[in-house]
């Protein structure tokens, strides 16, 4: 059950991250026709532009954490005995998931401090720049927790694309 939650997570995450990347290309082009056909630049492109880029990037790297797409030493870890091969595996995803309750709650603290503030050229919180810290973090708990109950039962996550 956990996993069937988790796969419909990141796939949502996934279909969230390309409308967002959709938007933000769209969002890019529109800053350059203006800039170079109108000769009047929209000033809030820019920085719409950079939030997105925090949001596509965050749902990006939290389904790269689910599907195993996040950096590691393989190669050392494939020549031990597969026991401590899940030794390993399970107390990489357990330090990766600390590493997102880190992020959550940093994440939360700078949004608050931020939120009382007004984002230049946009109708938003400047603390608005720490969500997708928060988003990311969580999500990255949530699949950690997913690879290591899947590694006590001798399991495999199937990637969100699948």
């Amino acid at each position: 059950m956990l996993t069937r939650f988790c796969a419909a997570i990141a796939k949502l995450s996934l279909m969230i991250a390309v409308t967002l990347l959709i938007v933000l290309i769209l969002c890019v082009q529109w800053q350059v026709f203006g800039r170079y056909v109108l000769n009047d630049t929209p000033t809030w492109a820019e920085n719409l532009a950079l939030l997105l880029v925090l949001f596509v990037t965050a749902f990006g790297v939290a389904v790269g954490v689910r599907d195993a797409g996040h950096i590691g030493l393989e190669s050392l870890v494939i020549l031990l005995p597969r026991a401590w091969q899940r030794r390993i595996e399970f107390l990489i995803h357990l330090l990766v998931g600390g590493f997102g309750v880190l992020m959550v709650k940093s994440g939360w603290l700078w949004a608050s401090v931020k939120w009382g503030s007004k984002k230049p050229m946009l109708p938003v919180p400047d603390g608005i720049d720490y969500v997708p810290i928060i988003i990311a973090g969580a999500l990255i708990v949530l699949f950690s927790l997913e690879h290591a109950v899947a590694i006590v039962r001798g399991q495999e996550v199937e990637p969100a694309w699948n």
